[in-house]
C-alpha cells in the first residue's frame, strides 16, 4: 500500500464527529494592476491596505491575536531579490534568469536539511541547479501565541534557469515538474511548497490583516516592486486554521466553496489515464496526481488550473473551461461562444458553487464568478491605468475623477488584464477571442450525438406479466404507500407531490424493517456560508443534460474530442435505453452487464464478479456500460443498484478510467426521486426504471391512472427530474452535470469498510450494517417474493405505514404517535408537570432507538458532581443563550430577546 503522502486524504485526520472535509470559509479577495505592467512600489502599498481594509472579512481567535489567515501574492521583483540573493552570497543574474521558492519547512533543524537535500537532488536530477537558499526575514513576536506555536521555518531557495530555456512559462513548467516530484518524495512530506515560479511569489500565514506587513520584512522594503497583486484575507467559520491553508495559493484566492468538489477530483483522477500532453509530453507522468487531494477546495482547484495552464492552455481559457457560465438557455449570447462551451462541456463539468476567484500566472490576472453570482466582485478602472477589484468597494481611498469605469462582475462573468500587452479585456471581448479561435460549431455538429436522433430499433419494450410483476415488487422492496403517493402523483401531475415535513420513524440503521439502500443516505444541503439556489426562479442557470461515452483529451483541442451521446433528461424511457444498447455509431460500444448473481453467491463475491466483468467490456472497447437487473427469477437476485453503481464507478476511478465509460442503469429498483438523487450522485450518467414505468402501465390498465401511458411516463420522468434539480438546488448546485458521483450524501449506519470500498470519501460518521447484511435484506426481499402461493391476492405490496401511521403488526413505527401526542396535549392543556415527564420519558426513553440523539446520554460523574445549590439559577443561564438566526426574520427582535 502506498506511504500516505501530503497528496492524499487521510481518514486518521477524522476526529470522533470532526471531519476536516467539512470546513468552510467565507473571506475578502483583492487584486491591484498596473494594466500597462509596469512595476512599482505603489501597487505593492496599495495592495497591503487593502487587505487592512478587509480586516472585517478576517477571523481571528479567542484572543484576537491569531488571524485564520491573510496572504498576497506578487511579481517577483527583481529590484529586491536581486539585492536580497545578493546579500546571501547568490549572483541570481537577470530578470527572469532565475526562480524563487517558497518553503514552509519543519521546525526540527535535522528534518528540514534532509528535505533541503532531497529538494536539491530533485532539482539536479530534473537539470535544474539551486544557486543557494535564504531563510526570509520575519518578526514573530508581532503575532499571536497560536500563531507562534505553529510558525513553521520560511526559507526561500534561488534555482537559476538553464541555458538555452525560454524566460517565462517554459522554464515555470520545468519548476512545476520539479515540484511535484519532491512534494510527492518521502522527504517532502511535512514540507509545504507555497510558491515556485520565475514569475511570481506568496506570502502567507496565520495573521491578522495589519500583521502581513510586520512579519515579513521583504514586504517593507521599498525595493519590493509589483506591476500586480493578489490578496486575501480569510474567515474560517468551521474551519482550524493553518499556515499551509492561508490563500492565495499558487495562482489563485478564493472566495466561496466548491460544493462538487468530490466528482471533480474523481473525475480529474480518471482523466489522467487518457490525458495526452503536447507541451508535457513525457513528463505529464510526473506530476500525476494532479490533485492533492487533502487540500481544500480551492487548493485543489488550484492544483487543476495550475495543470491546465502549464500543459499549454492560457489562463482565461482555463478559467473559462472549469467555471462556464450558464450557457445552454442564454438568449443573450452568440453562437460561437454557445458552440465554444457546448464542445468543452463534453470533457469538463463545472466547478460548481458560490465562488469569486482571482487567478494570476505573474503575467496575466483573471477574475470570475460563478454561474450563480453568488459572490460579489466590484471593481474600478483608473485614469493612471490601475484596476482595483475586490469583494466590496471602498477598499482604497481613489478620488472620484480618477475613476474611468467601474462595475462588476454578474453570474459566470469574469475579465483579464494582461501586463504584457498592456491590455483589459471585459467579459463579451475575452470569451469571444477564444471561441473564435476553432470551428467549435462545426465540431459539435459533426460529433455530438442526441439520443432523440438515434433511431428506434425495431423491437418492442419488454413487459413483465402480472404474477411476475408482483414478484419484482415485493423483492425490489416497493410498498403501496410509494405507489400512491409517489409513483401516481408524479405520472398524474408530472411534479413531485406535497407533503409535510419532519420524519418520526427510526433511521433506517435502528429500524426494525428492512429499508432499501437508499434511505440510509441523507441528502446534504447549504449551510453555514453556502447559499442554496432557487431552482424555479433561477431555471436559466441549471441544465439537465448529461453525456455518455468517452470524454476526449482535455489537453488538446481536436474534431473527434466532443464525440459523446448527448442526454438531455438523465431518466430514460423504455425506448431510450434500447436506443442505447442498440447504438451503431463509431466511437461508441455498449456493452450490457447483469447485475443479477446467483442464491448461492455470496455478496461480496457478487460484486467482484460485477468488477471484473465491467473491467473486461472496458478492456474490450466499450464506452458505455448499461448495467441491468432485468432477469431476476427464483434463483438469482440483483445486487442493490445503488452498491452497484458506486461500487463500479469507483472501480473505475481506481483503475483511471471512469471518464473514459459511462455507466448507464437499468433497473428495477429506483422509484423515488431521492433513489434517482443518489444514483446520480454516484455516478449513473442516466437511469432506466422499468418497473416504475410498469406500475404506471399496470395503474392505466387498472383504471387507477386515466392517461395515456406515454404522457404518463414523460411526466414522471420530467416529476423525478424536477425533484433531482430541487435536491442539487439545494447544495447550491446548478447542473445535473456537476452533481453527478459528487456524492453529496451523508450515508449514517453502514460500516466504514463498506464506504471505503464501494462509496468511497462519503461522509459517514456513524457505523453500522455491512455487506452481510445488505446481503441478508436482498436474500429476504427475494424470499418473500418467490416463496409465495403464485395466488395474485396473495401477492399484494406491503403497507408499512412510514409516511402516515397505520395499527397492526407489520407496520413500521412512529415516534410521534397517539400515546405521546394524548400525553403532551394533556400536559400543556392541564399544565400537569407529571404529565410532561410521561411524554419527556416516551420520547427519550422509550423510543431511545428511533434517532441517533436518543443513542446518547449523560455521562454524569461518579461522586454526583456539583451540588445542585452551588448552580446558578435558569434565569441567569438562558440570558446567555444565542438563539438569533435566519428565524428572526420571521419571529421577530422581541422573541428572540425575551
Amino acid at each position: 500500500m502506498e506511504r500516505q503522502t501530503r497528496g492524499q486524504y487521510d481518514p486518521q485526520q477524522i476526529k470522533g464527529l470532526y471531519d476536516p472535509r467539512f470546513e468552510h470559509d467565507a473571506c475578502g479577495i483583492a487584486t491591484v494592476v498596473n494594466i500597462k505592467g509596469r512595476q512599482s512600489r505603489q501597487i505593492v502599498d496599495y495592495a497591503l491596505e487593502v487587505i487592512e481594509r478587509l480586516d472585517h472579512r478576517a477571523g481571528k481567535d479567542a484572543t484576537g491575536e491569531t488571524g485564520d489567515g491573510v496572504g498576497i501574492l506578487l511579481q517577483v521583483s527583481h529590484s529586491f531579490f536581486s539585492k536580497a540573493a545578493a546579500a546571501c552570497g547568490i549572483n541570481v543574474g537577470g530578470p527572469g534568469d532565475y526562480g524563487v521558492g517558497m518553503f514552509f519547512f519543519p521546525q526540527d533543524a535535522a528534518e528540514r536539511e534532509r528535505a533541503k537535500a532531497a529538494f536539491e537532488a530533485i532539482m539536479r536530477g530534473d537539470g535544474l541547479q539551486c544557486l543557494g537558499w535564504r531563510d526570509v526575514p520575519t518578526n514573530p513576536d508581532t503575532l499571536g501565541q497560536r500563531a507562534r506555536s505553529t510558525m513553521p521555518h520560511i526559507a526561500q531557495c534561488f534555482i537559476a534557469r538553464p541555458a538555452g530555456m525560454e524566460k517565462g512559462l517554459p522554464f515555470d513548467r520545468r519548476l512545476y515538474i520539479a515540484r511535484r516530484l519532491f512534494e510527492k518524495s518521502e522527504e517532502g512530506a511535512n514540507t509545504y511548497v507555497v510558491s515556485l515560479s520565475s514569475r511570481t511569489v506568496v506570502y502567507k500565514g496565520m495573521f491578522l490583516v495589519r500583521q502581513l506587513r510586520d512579519f515579513y520584512c521583504d514586504l517593507q522594503s521599498e525595493d519590493f516592486q509589483s506591476a500586480l497583486a493578489l490578496v486575501h484575507s480569510r474567515y474560517s467559520t468551521n474551519t482550524n486554521p493553518s499556515w499551509e491553508r492561508s490563500h492565495p495559493n499558487r495562482f489563485i484566492c478564493h472566495n466561496g466553496e466548491i460544493n462538487t468538489i468530490r466528482g471533480n477530483v474523481d473525475k480529474m483522477m480518471a482523466r489522467e489515464a487518457s490525458f495526452c500532453s503536447p507541451v508535457l509530453k513525457d513528463d505529464i507522468s510526473k506530476v500525476f496526481p494532479v490533485i492533492n487531494v487533502s487540500g481544500s477546495d480551492s487548493a485543489m482547484l488550484d492544483n487543476t488550473l495550475e495543470f491546465l495552464m502549464m500543459n499549454g492552455m492560457d489562463l482565461p481559457l482555463a478559467l473559462m473551461v472549469v467555471i462556464p457560465e450558464p450557457w445552454r438557455y442564454e438568449v443573450n449570447i452568440s453562437r460561437s461562444r454557445r458552440d465554444f462551451f457546448h464542445y468543452y462541456s463534453t470533457m469538463m463539468e463545472p466547478w460548481d458553487g458560490p465562488a469569486s476567484i482571482l487567478c494570476s500566472d505573474g503575467e496575466k490576472v483573471g477574475a470570475i464568478i460563478d454561474r450563480n453570482g453568488l459572490r460579489p466582485s466590484r471593481f474600478y478602472i483608473t485614469s493612471d491605468d490601475m484596476l482595483v477589484l475586490s469583494s466590496e468597494v471602498g477598499v482604497l481611498d481613489i478620488p472620484p475623477e480618477k475613476i474611468v469605469k467601474k462595475g462588476h462582475l454578474y453570474s459566470g462573468r469574469m475579465l483579464v488584464v494582461d501586463t504584457v500587452k498592456g491590455t483589459l479585456m471585459l467579459d463579451e471581448e475575452c470569451k469571444e477571442y477564444y471561441a473564435s479561435r476553432q470551428p467549435y460549431g462545426e465540431w459539435v455538429f459533426q460529433h455530438v450525438v442526441d439520443l432523440k436522433d438515434l433511431p428506434i430499433p425495431n423491437k418492442n419494450v419488454e413487459y413483465h406479466m402480472d404474477r411476475q410483476r408482483a414478484r419484482l415488487y415485493k423483492a425490489f422492496g416497493y410498498t403501496y404507500e410509494e405507489v400512491k403517493n409517489a409513483i401516481l402523483p408524479m405520472a398524474l401531475n408530472g411534479k413531485e407531490p406535497t407533503s409535510s415535513m419532519g420524519i418520526d420513524i427510526p433511521l433506517a440503521v435502528l429500524s426494525e424493517k428492512r429499508q432499501p439502500l437508499f434511505n440510509y443516505f441523507k441528502q446534504l444541503f447549504a449551510q453555514v456560508t453556502n447559499p442554496p439556489l432557487d431552482s424555479l426562479r433561477e431555471k436559466i442557470i441549471t441544465d439537465t443534460t448529461v453525456y455518455a461515452g468517452s470524454a476526449g483529451n482535455l489537453l488538446e483541442e481536436k474534431p473527434e474530442n466532443c464525440a459523446v451521446l448527448e442526454i438531455h433528461n438523465p431518466i430514460l424511457t423504455g425506448t431510450d435505453i434500447m436506443k442505447i444498447k442498440s447504438i451503431r455509431r463509431e466511437g461508441f460500444k455498449t456493452v450490457t452487464v447483469s447485475l443479477l448473481y446467483d442464491k448461492n453467491t455470496p455478496l461480496e463475491q457478487a460484486m467482484e464478479d460485477l468488477f471484473d466483468r465491467c473491467e473486461r467490456a472496458c478492456e474490450e472497447g466499450a464506452n458505455i456500460i448499461v448495467l441491468s437487473d432485468r432477469g431476476v427469477d427464483e434463483n438469482r437476485m440483483a445486487i442493490p443498484s445503488l452498491l452497484a453503481v458506486s461500487g463500479v464507478q469507483q472501480h473505475f476511478v481506481r483503475m483511471r478510467k471512469a471518464t473514459a465509460v459511462s455507466i448507464i442503469l437499468e433497473s428495477g429498483e429506483p422509484r423515488d426521486v431521492h433513489h434517482f438523487a443518489t444514483l446520480l450522485g454516484y455516478g449513473a450518467c442516466a437511469i432506466n426504471p422499468y418497473l416504475a414505468h410498469e406500475c404506471i402501465k399496470e395503474c392505466i390498465e387498472a383504471g387507477v391512472l386515466d392517461k395515456d401511458y406515454y404522457k404518463a411516463v414523460e411526466d414522471y420522468n420530467a416529476a423525478i427530474l424536477r425533484g433531482i434539480v430541487h435536491i442539487a438546488s439545494k447544495m447550491g448546485i446548478s447542473t445535473v452535470q456537476s452533481y453527478q458521483n459528487a456524492k453529496l450524501f451523508e450515508a449514517i449506519g453502514i460500516k466504514r469498510s463498506v464506504i471505503d470500498r464501494y462509496f468511497t470519501n462519503t461522509v459517514s460518521r456513524v457505523g453500522g450494517i455491512g455487506l452481510e447484511e445488505i446481503d441478508e435484506d436482498v436474500r429476504y426481499r427475494h424470499s418473500c417474493a418467490f416463496a409465495l402461493p403464485t395466488r395474485r391476492d396473495d401477492m399484494g405490496m406491503d403497507s408499512l405505514g412510514i409516511h402516515k401511521m397505520r395499527t397492526g403488526e407489520d407496520k413500521e413505527e412512529h415516534l410521534y404517535n397517539p400515546r405521546t401526542i394524548i400525553a403532551l396535549r394533556e400536559a400543556t392543556q392541564t399544565g400537569n408537570y407529571q404529565r410532561f415527564k410521561e411524554y419527556s420519558r416516551m420520547i427519550d426513553g422509550e423510543n431511545r432507538p428511533y434517532t441517533l440523539r436518543g443513542l446518547l446520554d449523560f455521562n454524569y460523574r461518579e461522586d454526583g458532581g456539583i451540588p445542585i445549590e452551588e448552580v446558578e439559577p435558569v434565569e441567569s443561564i438562558v440570558r446567555r443563550f444565542k438563539t438569533g438566526a435566519m428565524s428572526y426574520g420571521s419571529i421577530s427582535q422581541a422573541a428572540h430577546e425575551c
